[in-house]
């Protein structure tokens, strides 16, 4: 509720303005990460095989690919059934599908927008697939309590993956002195701190990015600014860390 869904869909629109081709992911059983991108709640990869019986074959790009705003691609992973199932079983489905479309090496970046809750090695699934890894927080405690179990996570799969911490993106917030004694704790870079503006919620529930809302209101411009030096920093491929929780 911090607004993990809302950065990843504002930086995957900055990176596609920067030219790359982008395609975002959502891995929350919501399946509402892509919503601001869409405009609507797409079909989820795992509604879509069970409508066809698990029948890769039978499934086209266009039947779990969709377009959305700024050119930037969209993929809904969807969940299992609450309290059954497995939540990295539906991450490594989409991309085996994927895969099986010739759809995932086809981008220039693909973003994984992942549940805070890493409770488990199935919600951390994404992060077999990914070159960096970069959690968004707020100033408060909570957040960052789940920050914290996302850097252990990150620590662990480094031992076997290349994955590295790209750093912290602050999100909606006044203040940062929580998130200074963090990252004094836990060193690591701090990529950017967006400030506490109310368009960036509102633009959740209008179901449109910060990019788009400019084209109405020019005065949001600035706030794009941020988005964009995430991508650039992003872009310059850091080197990122290995953390310590």
């Amino acid at each position: 509720g911090i607004g993990k869904s809302t950065t990843s869909c504002n930086i995957s629109i900055a990176l596609a303005r920067r030219g790359e081709k982008v395609l975002q992911i959502g891995c929350d059983p919501k399946h509402d990460s892509t919503f601001t991108l869409t405009g609507f709640l797409i079909p989820t990869i795992i509604d879509t095989l069970q409508s066809k019986d698990y029948h890769y074959e039978d499934i086209w790009s266009e039947d779990v690919i969709h377009k959305g705003y700024g050119g930037v691609d969209c993929v809904e992973a969807g969940g299992p059934p609450a309290g059954a199932g497995c939540g990295g079983y539906v991450v490594g489905e989409t991309v085996k599908l994927l895969k099986e479309l010739n759809a995932f090496y086809e981008y220039d970046i693909i973003l994984f927008d992942v549940l805070g809750d890493v409770v488990c090695g199935g919600f951390a699934a994404p992060l077999n697939y990914a070159d960096y890894c970069l959690i968004i927080t707020d100033n408060g405690f909570d957040a960052l309590f789940a920050a914290n179990r996302i850097t252990a996570s990150i620590r662990e799969k480094a031992r076997t993956h290349p994955l590295r911490l790209a750093g912290l993106v602050g999100n909606r917030t006044s203040k940062r002195d929580l998130i200074n004694q963090y990252v004094e704790a836990c060193p690591m870079p701090v990529i950017e701190v967006l400030p506490l503006i109310e368009d960036i919620r509102v633009s959740r529930v209008k179901g449109k990015t910060l990019f788009e809302m400019v084209g109405s209101e020019p005065s949001l411009n600035y706030v794009c600014e941020y988005y964009l030096d995430i991508a650039d920093q992003i872009l310059s491929q850091p080197e990122g860390i290995v953390p310590k929780e």
